[in-house]
């Protein structure tokens, strides 16, 4: 098989030198049973060459499990990956297999592999090694065949420095390390992937096929794509569904246009840009959202720069009223809140919005009762 097959079956768009030279190494590393680590920012599609990898491998006709250990509340990501006994803790009222069982034969795609609890990641390092594990609540070894794909977005050599990561775990998966460059290092794919996306939307939604300008390619092309593949994907699907022709021109992504400015000026200059009423909305409520994370910020930096005053003047505090302090937890929850009525309880969402994982986004809600 050679390469461009490979990508055209397993569905990785692109022509980059990069990409093909990712290809050619998952093709030489597939047949193996050995640990692959996938790293790249978040929106680059690690996932595509996880399937990929899984794909191409001897282990194709059996399961592909993917887990996010991002979106795991911390207190059950380990029943969640090993299954428990019944009995082992309260709620737990039967027996339940763990996705390593599940996986059993098969790969298991471990996204988010960074935000895994430290305790979490000694029974993983076992599992990996011994290939063996035991269930929450169990006094025997269940025994298991899975092959091992993590990815994450941050640099685990720094995670290990920070004392986050295990330093064992961390070196028995970088044996082959994948790092899938963003789309802005790789521009001449960005014209094949916005067609493969147009295509794909049409054909989903029964629409005719839209054509787009050499200037809107231009303009996606030279876009500097922070949110990667997934951003790029996003952008096409809007400017589809909010254009009233069969024809992406420039202005069918003003909004692009819009947020390029702001964030070159980085102020909120006044822009004028042909916009629907539901366009107008939408900007101003993220508008909003990044007021109030950014207020927030502002915020913990001036208390804690005034209690650093108040301890230097022997806790002296007439000067303030304690009427203008508000309390991190109420202003917390209130950006919570915004974020999820916005994003219309989309929990992922909402957590990019708030610049935070979704497992610390599941565990405020807990705290709060949202």
């Amino acid at each position: 098989m050679t390469i461009s097959q490979f990508q055209e079956k397993f569905g990785i768009i692109g022509k980059s030198k990069e990409i093909r030279d990712l290809v050619d190494i998952i093709m030489q590393v597939a047949q193996s049973d050995i640990s692959v680590l996938i790293f790249g920012e978040s929106g680059v599609g690690k996932e595509v060459f996880a399937r990929a990898i899984h794909g191409y491998s001897k282990r194709a006709d059996n399961q592909l499990v993917t887990v996010n250990c991002g979106a795991i509340p911390e207190g059950i990501l380990e029943s969640e990956l090993f299954g428990h006994r019944k009995g082992a803790f309260t709620g737990a009222v039967e027996n339940r297999k763990g996705y390593f069982e599940i996986a059993d034969g098969g790969t298991l795609f471990l996204d988010e592999l960074a935000e895994m609890p430290l305790t979490t990641q000694v029974k993983l390092l076992r599992v990996i090694e011994n290939k063996e594990f035991m269930r929450i609540g169990s006094e025997t070894v269940t025994q298991v065949d899975v092959r091992i794909i993590a990815a994450t977005n941050k640099d685990l050599q720094k995670e290990v420095d920070a004392k986050r990561f295990r330093e064992d775990l961390y070196f028995r998966l970088k044996a082959v390390t994948l790092y899938i460059p963003p789309l802005r290092k790789r521009r001449e794919d960005i014209s094949e992937l916005a067609l493969h996306f147009i295509k794909l939307y049409a054909e989903s939604n029964n629409l005719p096929l839209p054509h787009i300008t050499n200037e809107a390619l231009d303009l996606l092309t030279n876009f500097p794509w922070t949110g990667n593949i997934r951003e790029l994907k996003n952008s096409i699907e809007t400017a589809i569904a909010l254009n009233r022709t069969d024809v992406l021109d420039v202005q069918s992504f003003s909004f692009l246009l819009k947020s390029r400015i702001e964030e070159k000026e980085n102020r909120n200059l006044p822009v004028y840009v042909h916009r629907t009423p539901e366009e107008s909305d939408r900007e101003m409520i993220y508008r909003a959202l990044i007021e109030i994370k950014r207020d927030l910020m502002e915020l913990k930096q001036a208390v804690y720069k005034n209690s650093q005053e108040v301890q230097n003047k022997d806790n002296n505090n007439s000067h303030i009223n304690v009427d203008e302090v508000v309390p991190f937890d109420v202003m917390e929850k209130e950006a919570i809140r915004n974020a999820l009525n916005y994003s219309r309880g989309n929990k992922k969402q909402a957590a990019k919005l708030l610049k935070i994982s979704e497992r610390t986004l599941y565990r405020k809600m807990q705290e709060y009762d949202l």
